[in-house]
């Protein structure tokens, strides 16, 4: 269940946040989605994959946490955060937080708002960090929720742009993905996409230079340099398997 309601330092001047990640708050995820205005931090850590949205026919942004359904590799209690990793996915990162939009009398313009989902786990009144400041300004926490709001709202805003581009010049590909775990059985990833790293290669210079100055270009690239990363979860896999 959910209980989304705006957000203001009336209603919720006690309420207080669990910053903590762990498999209690539904931090247990295999992948979550990601957008384009991360990638740069994302692909220092976890692979990044496109995915075909079923119900729009198109492609949506993933990243990959663990190798099974309900794994999140990346949750570790013996971190003070809960998560071993210096960037946490910003639909994480968020928490019980949303962007959503008012539009003011006699005017046509909407604003931007933050929505709190009251039913989250990590809601709380007794526990985590404050909101608003004494006098009722945001505090350091609500600020930093504001900038991953952002992070995730000017993603979406360029995200079907960008597949786009990278349709128009045949990028994307699907990648299957076998690999045999220290124990001896043998996993297969499977209905997931990448850029195609031959093609992009070959990209003439107006091409190359129309996606650059689109801000795709090194999108593309951050894409392909996050592959890297599956060995990380392979091992970081082998490394849980064994204790």
């Amino acid at each position: 269940m959910t209980k989304h309601v705006l957000l203001n330092n009336v209603n919720h001047k006690d309420t207080k946040v669990i910053t903590h990640y762990a498999a209690r708050y539904g931090d247990d995820q295999a992948s979550v989605l990601a957008f384009p205005s991360e990638f740069i931090e994302l692909q220092k850590h976890y692979p990044i994959f496109f995915r075909r949205d079923g119900e729009f026919d198109g492609y949506q942004c993933v990243v990959l946490l663990g190798l099974e359904k309900n794994e999140n590799l990346f949750l570790d209690a013996s971190y003070p955060s809960g998560w071993k990793a210096d960037y946490v996915p910003a639909v994480l990162n968020k928490g019980p937080f949303l962007i959503g939009f008012q539009q003011p009398s006699h005017s046509e313009e909407k604003n931007a708002v933050i929505h709190i989902d009251m039913d989250h786990p990590k809601v709380s009144n007794s526990e985590g960090q404050s909101l608003f400041l004494t006098h009722g300004g945001n505090s350091p926490y609500l600020n930093h929720i504001s900038s991953c709001l952002s992070v995730i709202d000017s993603g979406l805003e360029i995200q079907s742009d960008m597949f786009k581009q990278f349709l128009a010049l045949d990028l994307i590909e699907p990648v299957n993905i076998e690999f045999e775990l220290n124990n001896g059985e043998k996993r297969r990833l499977s209905g997931n996409y990448t850029i195609h790293e031959e093609r992009l290669a070959a990209l003439t210079g107006s091409e190359l230079q129309a996606l650059s100055k689109s801000g795709y270009l090194q999108l593309a690239f951050a894409v392909v340099a996050s592959m890297t990363n599956v060995r990380k979860l392979i091992n970081l896999k082998n490394l849980y398997l064994s204790q």
